[in-house]
């Protein structure tokens, strides 16, 4: 049964050559499994404990409260209980929805930011839980943390693709990012087969960066193989993974892995995702160091936000509801 790889980023830091022996680990991973367990990171456990214990307050709050924003146009706000549905799946049949609940949050922009004044898909102000005062000073300062991991991993992403270190950061000037704390109930043993956490899906866009609590039910499907496996929790890693627009820019270099969830411990189960994208406006078309005239160009060049608001529009119901505000 194949192991998902372990990379110290804290080697990434050093000197030209380390950084290239991290690299080349980092590559050897995505190209295979498309998941690897990240340490080194530089995240202080007191970051991230404060951002599950924020979490846990946030959805012991009243469904009422929570209710009360709602996810919205700008795709920020509380999903309930059952309520989301892969409507769509390449990997699975879907029929039930998923047992958990979540906030999303994504990049914050100011009520004067011209994106925003324009009126430009996903470029809204977040929804906070406003009546929970000490809730967005710790989520803040963790997205803080969380986003520096991810700027490291892309600039290891590119030397290992035999690019510059800093060749792709123009592509995250305006990075397009969602953090969402996530819920999922304990699901009997004896719960259908078709009943997931979270069912079998692919990430949409570049990386995911996934803090998970110490319940575990997080699995994946490696490339070329049938079975899933399970990605338990390691004390003080986070877990990486491709999503599809990565692998559209490395022709398939990288794989995107399906992974579902199914919280069977008899525990409450919290996970916080971060998924780090490029700006809504970049084009993204196959890497020079990813093609060559015996591989040539598997996808054409196509504009992240087109890509996004297409995949929310198919598997998010909400969307297509004239309430959604």
């Amino acid at each position: 049964m194949p192991a998902i790889p372990l990379v110290d980023l804290h080697a990434a830091s050093s000197d030209q050559g380390v950084r290239r022996r991290v690299a080349t680990e980092l590559h050897g991973a995505l190209t295979t499994t498309g998941f690897a367990y990240i340490v080194g990171h530089g995240v202080p456990q007191a970051s991230l404990d404060a951002a599950f214990e924020a979490s846990r307050e946030f959805h012991a709050s009243p469904m009422e409260k929570k209710q009360s924003i709602a996810i919205n146009r700008f795709h920020r706000g509380y999903m309930g209980m059952a309520t989301s549905t892969i409507v769509t799946s390449s990997v699975a049949q879907v029929r039930r929805p998923n047992l958990s609940e979540s906030l999303m949050l994504m990049h914050e922009l100011a009520p004067d930011d011209p994106d925003f004044l324009a009126g430009k898909p996903m470029q809204g102000p977040n929804q906070w839980p406003e009546w929970l005062s000490g809730f967005r000073q710790p989520i803040e300062a963790y997205i803080a943390d969380v986003d520096n991991v991810a700027r490291l991993i892309i600039k290891t992403i590119a030397l290992s693709l035999e690019l510059p270190e800093d060749a792709l950061d123009p592509f995250f000037a305006r990075p397009t990012t969602f953090l969402r704390l996530l819920h999922y109930p304990p699901q009997p043993p004896a719960m259908p087969d078709d009943q997931f956490g979270s069912a079998p899906h692919t990430d949409y866009g570049i990386i995911t960066v996934l803090a998970q609590d110490a319940t575990g039910g997080l699995q994946v499907r490696p490339r070329g193989s049938a079975e899933w496996i399970d990605a338990p929790p390691i004390e003080g890693a986070y877990v990486l993974n491709v999503a599809d627009m990565l692998a559209r820019w490395t022709n398939d270099r990288f794989v995107s892995t399906p992974h579902r969830v199914i919280n069977r411990s008899g525990q409450e189960r919290y996970s916080i995702p971060y998924f780090f994208d490029t700006d809504m406006n970049a084009m993204i078309e196959c890497l020079s160091t990813c093609v060559s005239p015996g591989h040539p160009a598997r996808h054409p060049p196509v504009r992240y936000g087109d890509y996004l608001i297409e995949r929310l529009d198919r598997n998010y119901d909400y969307r297509n509801k004239a309430e959604a505000r």
